[in-house]
Protein backbone atom coordinates (compact mmCIF):
# COMPACT_ATOMS: atom_id res chain seq x y z
CA UNK A 1 0.00 0.00 0.00
CA UNK A 2 1.65 3.25 -1.44
CA UNK A 3 2.23 5.84 1.08
CA UNK A 4 2.44 9.88 0.75
CA UNK A 5 5.73 11.03 -0.93
CA UNK A 6 5.96 14.62 -1.41
CA UNK A 7 9.71 15.58 -2.73
CA UNK A 8 11.52 18.83 -2.12
CA UNK A 9 10.73 19.63 -5.82
CA UNK A 10 7.29 18.98 -5.13
CA UNK A 11 7.35 21.56 -2.48
CA UNK A 12 9.50 23.98 -4.52
CA UNK A 13 6.95 24.21 -7.60
CA UNK A 14 3.95 24.49 -5.19
CA UNK A 15 5.69 27.69 -3.89
CA UNK A 16 6.16 28.67 -7.63
CA UNK A 17 2.57 28.50 -7.87
CA UNK A 18 1.43 29.77 -4.73
CA UNK A 19 3.44 33.02 -6.28
CA UNK A 20 1.87 33.04 -9.54
CA UNK A 21 -1.98 32.53 -7.88
CA UNK A 22 -1.51 35.45 -5.68
CA UNK A 23 0.09 37.78 -7.75
CA UNK A 24 -1.14 37.16 -11.16
CA UNK A 25 -4.34 34.66 -10.86
CA UNK A 26 -6.22 36.35 -7.70
CA UNK A 27 -6.13 39.86 -8.69
CA UNK A 28 -7.89 39.18 -11.95
CA UNK A 29 -10.20 36.65 -11.56
CA UNK A 30 -13.32 38.08 -11.28
CA UNK A 31 -12.69 40.16 -13.91
CA UNK A 32 -12.29 37.23 -16.68
CA UNK A 33 -15.29 35.20 -15.00
CA UNK A 34 -17.12 37.80 -16.13
CA UNK A 35 -15.73 38.72 -19.83
CA UNK A 36 -15.75 34.62 -19.78
CA UNK A 37 -11.85 35.23 -21.83
CA UNK A 38 -8.52 33.65 -21.46
CA UNK A 39 -6.68 35.88 -19.74
CA UNK A 40 -3.01 35.59 -21.58
CA UNK A 41 -1.05 37.08 -18.63
CA UNK A 42 -1.35 33.74 -16.80
CA UNK A 43 -0.46 31.74 -19.66
CA UNK A 44 2.45 34.21 -20.35
CA UNK A 45 2.77 33.33 -16.45
CA UNK A 46 2.50 29.58 -16.40
CA UNK A 47 5.28 29.82 -19.37
CA UNK A 48 7.68 32.54 -17.69
CA UNK A 49 8.06 30.21 -13.86
CA UNK A 50 8.23 26.81 -16.15
CA UNK A 51 5.08 25.78 -14.67
CA UNK A 52 3.83 23.69 -17.60
CA UNK A 53 6.83 21.08 -17.22
CA UNK A 54 6.37 20.25 -14.09
CA UNK A 55 4.22 16.58 -14.95
CA UNK A 56 6.45 15.78 -18.15
CA UNK A 57 9.67 14.04 -17.63
CA UNK A 58 12.78 15.64 -17.88
CA UNK A 59 13.98 13.20 -20.89
CA UNK A 60 10.83 15.19 -23.05
CA UNK A 61 12.14 18.79 -21.75
CA UNK A 62 9.99 19.10 -18.87
CA UNK A 63 11.16 18.83 -14.96
CA UNK A 64 10.27 15.20 -14.48
CA UNK A 65 8.63 16.03 -10.74
CA UNK A 66 5.24 14.10 -10.88
CA UNK A 67 1.90 13.78 -10.18
CA UNK A 68 2.28 14.69 -6.90
CA UNK A 69 3.93 17.88 -7.81
CA UNK A 70 1.16 18.87 -10.64
CA UNK A 71 -1.28 18.52 -8.07
CA UNK A 72 0.17 20.78 -5.55
CA UNK A 73 0.35 23.44 -8.74
CA UNK A 74 -3.35 22.55 -9.16
CA UNK A 75 -4.40 22.93 -5.88
CA UNK A 76 -2.63 26.33 -5.20
CA UNK A 77 -4.04 27.58 -8.53
CA UNK A 78 -7.26 26.51 -7.66
CA UNK A 79 -7.14 27.94 -4.58
CA UNK A 80 -6.88 31.40 -6.24
CA UNK A 81 -9.33 30.64 -9.07
CA UNK A 82 -11.39 27.46 -10.46
CA UNK A 83 -10.88 28.50 -13.97
CA UNK A 84 -7.30 28.74 -13.80
CA UNK A 85 -6.62 25.69 -11.90
CA UNK A 86 -8.53 24.38 -14.73
CA UNK A 87 -6.51 25.87 -17.37
CA UNK A 88 -3.33 24.77 -16.04
CA UNK A 89 -4.39 21.05 -15.29
CA UNK A 90 -5.80 20.55 -18.77
CA UNK A 91 -2.72 20.81 -20.43
CA UNK A 92 -1.75 17.48 -18.67
CA UNK A 93 -5.08 15.73 -19.35
CA UNK A 94 -4.19 16.16 -22.65
CA UNK A 95 -0.51 15.24 -22.93
CA UNK A 96 -1.21 12.16 -20.18
CA UNK A 97 -2.15 10.25 -23.66
CA UNK A 98 1.06 10.74 -25.16
CA UNK A 99 3.24 10.25 -22.30
CA UNK A 100 1.39 6.55 -21.91
CA UNK A 101 0.66 5.10 -25.41
CA UNK A 102 2.83 7.38 -27.66
CA UNK A 103 6.09 5.94 -29.26
CA UNK A 104 9.25 7.77 -28.10
CA UNK A 105 9.46 9.48 -31.52
CA UNK A 106 5.85 10.87 -30.66
CA UNK A 107 7.30 11.89 -27.06
CA UNK A 108 10.25 13.69 -28.26
CA UNK A 109 8.70 15.32 -30.59
CA UNK A 110 5.24 16.78 -28.92
CA UNK A 111 6.50 16.75 -25.42
CA UNK A 112 8.91 19.24 -25.24
CA UNK A 113 6.73 21.80 -27.10
CA UNK A 114 4.31 21.44 -24.02
CA UNK A 115 6.69 21.42 -21.33
CA UNK A 116 7.95 24.73 -22.61
CA UNK A 117 4.51 26.49 -23.03
CA UNK A 118 4.99 26.35 -26.92
CA UNK A 119 2.29 24.93 -27.52
CA UNK A 120 -1.28 24.13 -25.23
CA UNK A 121 -2.85 21.04 -25.47
CA UNK A 122 -6.70 19.66 -25.40
CA UNK A 123 -8.19 16.41 -24.60
CA UNK A 124 -11.11 15.80 -27.29
CA UNK A 125 -12.79 12.60 -25.60
CA UNK A 126 -16.77 13.45 -25.14
CA UNK A 127 -18.95 13.86 -27.35
CA UNK A 128 -23.05 14.95 -27.38
CA UNK A 129 -23.86 10.98 -26.67
CA UNK A 130 -20.90 9.93 -25.51
CA UNK A 131 -20.21 11.30 -22.09
CA UNK A 132 -19.83 8.85 -19.01
CA UNK A 133 -20.23 6.20 -21.91
CA UNK A 134 -17.09 6.88 -23.82
CA UNK A 135 -17.30 4.13 -25.46
CA UNK A 136 -20.07 4.90 -27.61
CA UNK A 137 -18.71 7.56 -29.39
CA UNK A 138 -19.38 8.41 -33.08
CA UNK A 139 -16.28 10.38 -34.05
CA UNK A 140 -14.35 8.22 -37.04
CA UNK A 141 -11.35 8.35 -38.76
CA UNK A 142 -10.21 5.80 -41.20
CA UNK A 143 -7.19 5.60 -43.12
CA UNK A 144 -6.43 6.66 -46.82
CA UNK A 145 -2.96 6.20 -47.95
CA UNK A 146 -0.58 7.32 -45.49
CA UNK A 147 -3.21 10.03 -43.98
CA UNK A 148 -5.76 9.52 -41.18
CA UNK A 149 -9.42 11.41 -42.25
CA UNK A 150 -11.22 12.38 -39.42
CA UNK A 151 -14.92 13.10 -39.31
CA UNK A 152 -17.21 14.11 -36.56
CA UNK A 153 -17.52 16.73 -33.49
CA UNK A 154 -16.89 16.59 -30.19
CA UNK A 155 -18.18 18.20 -27.00
CA UNK A 156 -16.98 20.35 -24.25
CA UNK A 157 -13.48 20.50 -25.55
CA UNK A 158 -11.53 22.73 -22.61
CA UNK A 159 -9.27 24.76 -23.42
CA UNK A 160 -10.36 24.50 -27.52
CA UNK A 161 -9.64 27.56 -29.00
CA UNK A 162 -6.77 28.50 -27.25
CA UNK A 163 -4.77 24.77 -27.30
CA UNK A 164 -2.60 24.46 -30.38
CA UNK A 165 -2.59 20.19 -30.35
CA UNK A 166 -6.05 18.16 -29.67
CA UNK A 167 -5.44 14.73 -28.66
CA UNK A 168 -8.52 13.24 -30.73
CA UNK A 169 -10.42 9.96 -30.21
CA UNK A 170 -11.81 8.30 -32.76
CA UNK A 171 -13.94 5.28 -34.23
CA UNK A 172 -11.36 3.66 -36.64
CA UNK A 173 -12.71 -0.26 -36.62
CA UNK A 174 -16.69 -0.26 -36.20
CA UNK A 175 -16.67 -3.85 -36.37
CA UNK A 176 -14.19 -4.30 -33.54
CA UNK A 177 -14.99 -4.56 -30.02
CA UNK A 178 -11.93 -4.00 -27.90
CA UNK A 179 -9.93 -2.04 -30.83
CA UNK A 180 -12.89 0.03 -31.91
CA UNK A 181 -11.20 3.26 -30.73
CA UNK A 182 -7.33 5.41 -31.60
CA UNK A 183 -6.21 8.49 -30.45
CA UNK A 184 -4.86 10.81 -32.86
CA UNK A 185 -3.61 14.01 -32.73
CA UNK A 186 -4.11 17.15 -34.74
CA UNK A 187 -3.19 20.59 -34.88
CA UNK A 188 -5.02 23.83 -34.72
CA UNK A 189 -5.15 24.81 -38.61
CA UNK A 190 -5.22 21.60 -40.04
CA UNK A 191 -7.91 22.16 -42.80
CA UNK A 192 -11.40 20.73 -42.27
CA UNK A 193 -10.67 21.57 -38.20
CA UNK A 194 -12.82 23.94 -36.48
CA UNK A 195 -13.89 25.22 -33.15
CA UNK A 196 -17.64 25.77 -33.15
CA UNK A 197 -20.12 26.58 -30.20
CA UNK A 198 -18.22 28.36 -27.25
CA UNK A 199 -20.32 27.18 -24.17
CA UNK A 200 -21.97 29.68 -21.98
CA UNK A 201 -20.65 28.03 -18.43
CA UNK A 202 -21.94 28.27 -14.89
CA UNK A 203 -18.62 28.22 -13.29
CA UNK A 204 -14.72 28.27 -14.77
CA UNK A 205 -16.03 30.63 -17.24
CA UNK A 206 -12.42 31.87 -17.99
CA UNK A 207 -11.61 28.68 -19.51
CA UNK A 208 -13.08 28.49 -22.93
CA UNK A 209 -15.07 24.92 -23.30
CA UNK A 210 -16.07 24.51 -26.80
CA UNK A 211 -16.98 22.11 -29.29
CA UNK A 212 -14.59 20.55 -31.53
CA UNK A 213 -15.58 19.98 -35.69
CA UNK A 214 -13.76 17.30 -38.05
CA UNK A 215 -14.59 17.95 -41.40
CA UNK A 216 -12.88 15.17 -43.35
CA UNK A 217 -9.49 16.60 -41.58
CA UNK A 218 -6.68 14.68 -42.93
CA UNK A 219 -3.40 14.27 -40.85
CA UNK A 220 -0.36 12.56 -41.52
CA UNK A 221 -0.87 8.48 -40.15
CA UNK A 222 2.52 8.90 -38.21
CA UNK A 223 -0.15 11.20 -36.02
CA UNK A 224 -2.09 8.16 -35.05
CA UNK A 225 -1.00 7.60 -31.20
CA UNK A 226 1.70 4.13 -30.35
CA UNK A 227 1.58 3.65 -34.34
CA UNK A 228 -1.22 1.10 -34.04
CA UNK A 229 -5.03 1.68 -34.13
CA UNK A 230 -7.26 0.36 -31.95
CA UNK A 231 -5.46 1.18 -28.30
CA UNK A 232 -7.31 4.45 -27.95
CA UNK A 233 -9.65 3.45 -24.70
CA UNK A 234 -7.01 1.69 -23.24
CA UNK A 235 -4.64 5.03 -23.63
CA UNK A 236 -7.93 7.14 -22.47
CA UNK A 237 -8.72 4.75 -19.18
CA UNK A 238 -5.00 5.23 -18.44
CA UNK A 239 -5.26 8.99 -19.06
CA UNK A 240 -8.02 9.48 -16.61
CA UNK A 241 -6.53 7.15 -13.73
CA UNK A 242 -3.38 9.91 -14.08
CA UNK A 243 -5.41 12.48 -13.91
CA UNK A 244 -8.08 12.11 -11.77
CA UNK A 245 -5.83 13.16 -9.15
CA UNK A 246 -5.61 16.34 -10.42
CA UNK A 247 -8.96 17.13 -10.88
CA UNK A 248 -9.59 15.88 -7.27
CA UNK A 249 -6.52 18.84 -6.16
CA UNK A 250 -8.80 21.40 -8.28
CA UNK A 251 -11.67 20.55 -5.56
CA UNK A 252 -9.16 20.84 -2.38
CA UNK A 253 -8.03 24.33 -4.25
CA UNK A 254 -11.78 25.62 -4.38
CA UNK A 255 -12.38 24.16 -0.79
CA UNK A 256 -9.65 25.56 0.73
CA UNK A 257 -10.01 28.79 -0.78
CA UNK A 258 -13.49 29.01 0.23
CA UNK A 259 -12.61 27.79 3.72
CA UNK A 260 -10.09 30.82 3.69
CA UNK A 261 -12.51 33.61 2.91
CA UNK A 262 -15.11 31.99 5.15
CA UNK A 263 -13.06 32.03 8.08
CA UNK A 264 -12.01 35.79 7.16
CA UNK A 265 -15.59 36.75 7.15
CA UNK A 266 -16.43 35.06 10.71
CA UNK A 267 -14.09 36.66 12.46
CA UNK A 268 -15.05 40.17 10.82
CA UNK A 269 -18.67 39.87 11.16
CA UNK A 270 -21.08 40.61 14.00
CA UNK A 271 -24.58 39.47 14.37
CA UNK A 272 -26.56 39.89 17.84
CA UNK A 273 -22.94 41.84 19.21
CA UNK A 274 -20.55 38.96 18.41
CA UNK A 275 -18.03 37.64 15.70
CA UNK A 276 -19.82 35.17 13.83
CA UNK A 277 -16.80 33.28 14.84
CA UNK A 278 -17.46 33.34 18.22
CA UNK A 279 -20.68 31.44 17.48
CA UNK A 280 -21.04 27.98 18.58
CA UNK A 281 -23.11 26.69 15.49
CA UNK A 282 -20.08 28.95 13.14
CA UNK A 283 -17.60 27.14 14.83
CA UNK A 284 -19.34 23.57 13.99
CA UNK A 285 -19.78 24.52 10.73
CA UNK A 286 -15.93 25.72 9.83
CA UNK A 287 -14.40 23.17 12.03
CA UNK A 288 -16.25 20.19 9.84
CA UNK A 289 -15.31 22.22 6.73
CA UNK A 290 -11.47 22.50 7.72
CA UNK A 291 -11.79 18.91 8.81
CA UNK A 292 -13.27 17.58 5.06
CA UNK A 293 -10.66 19.81 3.43
CA UNK A 294 -7.72 18.21 4.97
CA UNK A 295 -8.83 14.46 4.35
CA UNK A 296 -9.58 15.33 0.54
CA UNK A 297 -5.77 16.86 0.74
CA UNK A 298 -4.78 13.31 2.25
CA UNK A 299 -6.54 11.23 -0.22
CA UNK A 300 -5.62 13.20 -3.31
CA UNK A 301 -1.95 13.07 -2.20
CA UNK A 302 -2.09 9.36 -1.97
CA UNK A 303 -3.78 8.73 -5.07
CA UNK A 304 -1.44 11.06 -6.61
CA UNK A 305 1.62 9.21 -4.94
CA UNK A 306 0.07 6.02 -6.48
CA UNK A 307 0.78 6.83 -9.90
CA UNK A 308 4.24 8.65 -9.28
CA UNK A 309 5.35 4.67 -7.83
CA UNK A 310 3.27 2.79 -10.73
CA UNK A 311 1.45 1.33 -8.03
CA UNK A 312 -1.02 -0.33 -10.43
CA UNK A 313 -2.82 -2.31 -8.11
CA UNK A 314 -3.62 0.56 -6.55
CA UNK A 315 -4.24 3.91 -8.83
CA UNK A 316 -7.79 3.22 -10.59
CA UNK A 317 -9.38 3.10 -7.01
CA UNK A 318 -7.32 5.45 -5.68
CA UNK A 319 -7.92 7.80 -8.66
CA UNK A 320 -11.75 7.26 -8.65
CA UNK A 321 -11.98 7.78 -4.36
CA UNK A 322 -9.70 11.13 -4.52
CA UNK A 323 -11.92 12.47 -7.46
CA UNK A 324 -15.31 11.36 -5.85
CA UNK A 325 -14.78 12.78 -2.81
CA UNK A 326 -12.25 15.51 -2.78
CA UNK A 327 -15.08 17.03 -5.49
CA UNK A 328 -17.83 16.24 -2.98
CA UNK A 329 -16.10 18.20 -0.16
CA UNK A 330 -15.67 21.28 -2.77
CA UNK A 331 -19.17 21.46 -3.58
CA UNK A 332 -20.18 21.30 0.55
CA UNK A 333 -17.42 23.35 1.75
CA UNK A 334 -18.01 25.65 -1.28
CA UNK A 335 -22.06 26.16 -0.25
CA UNK A 336 -21.48 26.09 3.30
CA UNK A 337 -19.21 29.01 2.76
CA UNK A 338 -21.82 30.96 0.60
CA UNK A 339 -24.17 30.03 3.65
CA UNK A 340 -21.72 31.68 6.33
CA UNK A 341 -21.80 34.97 4.21
CA UNK A 342 -25.81 35.06 4.57
CA UNK A 343 -27.31 37.21 1.82
CA UNK A 344 -23.42 38.97 0.79
CA UNK A 345 -22.81 35.16 -0.46
CA UNK A 346 -25.36 35.41 -3.09
CA UNK A 347 -24.42 38.58 -4.33
CA UNK A 348 -21.32 39.36 -6.95
CA UNK A 349 -19.89 41.91 -5.31
CA UNK A 350 -18.02 39.05 -2.62
CA UNK A 351 -15.94 36.50 -4.25
CA UNK A 352 -17.34 33.53 -2.76
CA UNK A 353 -20.44 32.69 -4.83
CA UNK A 354 -17.82 32.10 -7.76
CA UNK A 355 -15.75 29.20 -6.01
CA UNK A 356 -19.30 27.63 -5.78
CA UNK A 357 -20.00 28.00 -9.57
CA UNK A 358 -16.16 26.69 -10.47
CA UNK A 359 -17.06 23.24 -7.82
CA UNK A 360 -19.99 21.84 -9.73
CA UNK A 361 -17.76 20.77 -12.61
CA UNK A 362 -15.84 19.17 -10.70
CA UNK A 363 -18.18 17.10 -9.84
CA UNK A 364 -19.19 16.10 -13.13
CA UNK A 365 -15.69 16.03 -15.75
CA UNK A 366 -13.21 13.03 -16.14
CA UNK A 367 -16.48 10.78 -14.99
CA UNK A 368 -19.16 12.15 -12.89
CA UNK A 369 -18.97 10.93 -9.12
CA UNK A 370 -21.95 8.05 -9.63
CA UNK A 371 -19.28 6.30 -12.22
CA UNK A 372 -16.29 6.96 -10.06
CA UNK A 373 -18.22 4.78 -7.02
CA UNK A 374 -18.68 2.33 -9.36
CA UNK A 375 -15.14 1.96 -10.30
CA UNK A 376 -14.24 2.30 -6.45
CA UNK A 377 -17.08 -0.54 -6.12
CA UNK A 378 -15.80 -3.10 -9.05
CA UNK A 379 -11.83 -2.96 -7.74
CA UNK A 380 -13.42 -4.00 -4.16
CA UNK A 381 -14.70 -6.78 -5.36
CA UNK A 382 -11.78 -7.91 -7.58
CA UNK A 383 -9.49 -7.63 -4.29
CA UNK A 384 -12.26 -9.12 -1.78
CA UNK A 385 -10.87 -12.33 -4.21
CA UNK A 386 -7.73 -12.30 -1.63
CA UNK A 387 -9.92 -12.43 1.79
CA UNK A 388 -9.38 -16.43 2.22
CA UNK A 389 -9.57 -15.35 5.60
CA UNK A 390 -13.21 -14.56 5.43
CA UNK A 391 -14.39 -17.89 4.44
CA UNK A 392 -15.02 -19.71 7.22
CA UNK A 393 -17.67 -16.88 8.04
CA UNK A 394 -19.08 -16.28 4.31
CA UNK A 395 -19.88 -19.17 2.41
CA UNK A 396 -17.57 -19.41 -1.13
CA UNK A 397 -20.02 -20.37 -3.04
CA UNK A 398 -22.03 -17.11 -2.35
CA UNK A 399 -19.37 -15.02 -3.59
CA UNK A 400 -18.55 -16.91 -6.50
CA UNK A 401 -21.72 -16.74 -7.59
CA UNK A 402 -21.32 -12.69 -7.41
CA UNK A 403 -18.36 -12.77 -9.29
CA UNK A 404 -19.46 -14.59 -12.25
CA UNK A 405 -22.18 -11.91 -12.29
CA UNK A 406 -19.54 -8.54 -11.61
CA UNK A 407 -17.34 -10.40 -14.13
CA UNK A 408 -20.44 -10.43 -17.04
CA UNK A 409 -21.96 -7.42 -15.98
CA UNK A 410 -18.10 -5.56 -16.24
CA UNK A 411 -17.52 -6.70 -19.72
CA UNK A 412 -20.77 -5.78 -20.98
CA UNK A 413 -20.05 -2.33 -20.03
CA UNK A 414 -17.12 -2.33 -21.41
Amino acid sequence: MSQIVITEEALHWQEVARKVAEEVVRPIAAKYDDLQEYPEEVRQAYIDTGLLGVWIPKEYGGHGAGTVALCLVVEELSRACGAMGVAFAVNALGSFPILVGGTEEQKKDWLPQIAKGEKMIAFCLSEKFAGSDAGGMRCQARLEGDEWVINGEKKWTTNGGVASFYTVFAVTDDKSRSRRISAIMVEKGTPGFSVKKIENKMGIRAVPVVETHFDNVRVPAANLLGGRPGYGFKHAMATLDKARPGVAAQGVGLAQGALEYAVTYAMRREQFGKKLASMGVMQDMLGSMASKVEAARGLVLRAATAVDLNDTAQITKLAAMSKNFATDVAMEVTTDAVQIFGGYGFMKDYPIEKYMRDAKITQIYEGTNQIQRMVVARNLVREAASFDFLNEYIPVETYENYQAVFEEEATADS
